[in-house]
């Protein structure tokens, strides 16, 4: 992927980059894959607005990823690489030897044609989607499943990519792309290489206009408020704590910057090995 720059003919363009999609084969999704997302505009099942400065947006449709990888045994061909306006990662379709097709993350370095193979019977190559257990030592996966069998919910964004360091007593242990070293039970299935679309990183917005196409609206600073309307609000002049000595906090008074918010006593912290701030746990 290239990322495009322009010349500087107004101020949003100055400093605004995007991808030039140059990698992009299949512009159009593939029907029976998408479905539409309905937007909420961050208000709840009552109409209340729970989540602020959300609404208006492209329309946009989801594409149904395969997490899960099931078809194991079952050869696939990737068809074509597509954009996926809800992620930061671009996505492979796959169409299998008995015609079923299917949307994968797209890993760096897969291409139209590429062959792909799920199962304890795939090889560690780029794309494939095996046992943790199956794959060498050193190499970099993606597409983590924490629980065997209920598919990948880590390491999915784009240039994303874990390091897989050993694999004893059942369990892999396992460098994530935060630092944080963790074990996982050796059934739990990886995709080798790391996802595709590194670039992503150095795309720059450039306008409040490309914002508000994402469906995010803009917010006031709290610091920038009166009293009655935020905590932080008042003071003479600019203040970083709103005109007296309290911490930074949320309209509702809960702590904005510094707050912990992993509970102390979880039960997943025996597998925690190394935080990603470099201590070690003491796991019993």
């Amino acid at each position: 992927m290239a990322v495009k720059i322009f010349r500087p003919l107004t101020p949003a363009r100055r400093t605004l980059t995007m991808s030039s999609f140059a990698e992009i084969t299949k512009t159009k999704p593939e029907k029976s894959l998408v479905s539409t997302r309905k937007k909420t505009g961050g208000r709840n099942m009552y109409g209340r607005v729970t989540a602020r400065a959300r609404g208006g947006g492209h329309k946009q449709k989801i594409r149904e990823i395969d997490f899960r990888r099931t078809k194991h045994g079952v050869p696939a061909t990737v068809v074509a690489i597509e954009y996926d306006p809800i992620r930061t990662a671009r996505i492979a379709l796959l169409e299998y030897k008995d015609g079923v097709k299917r949307y994968i993350l797209a890993p760096n370095g897969l291409e139209v044609g590429s062959k792909l193979l799920s199962g304890t019977m795939a090889s560690p190559e780029v794309g494939n989607s095996l046992p943790l257990k199956n794959i060498p030592a050193g190499m970099t996966i993606h597409n983590l499943e924490i629980t065997p069998g209920k598919g990948a919910q880590m390491v999915r964004s784009a240039g994303a990519a874990a390091v897989l360091m050993a694999v004893d007593e059942g369990h892999a242990q396992i460098k994530l792309p935060s630092g944080e070293i963790r074990r996982f039970h050796e059934d739990c299935y990886a995709t080798v290489g790391q996802v595709g679309n590194l670039d992503h990183e150095k795309i720059i917005l450039g306008k409040a206009g490309r914002n508000r196409h994402k469906g995010q609206r803009p917010m006031s600073r709290g610091v920038a408020r009166n009293p009655v309307d935020h905590p932080n609000g008042g003071g003479q002049g600019k203040s970083k704590g709103g005109g007296g000595r309290q911490h930074l906090v949320s309209p509702w008074g809960l702590l904005a910057k510094g707050k912990r918010t992993r509970k102390k006593y979880k039960l997943s912290n025996r597998f925690i090995l190394v935080r990603r701030d470099g201590r070690t746990m003491k796991n019993k």
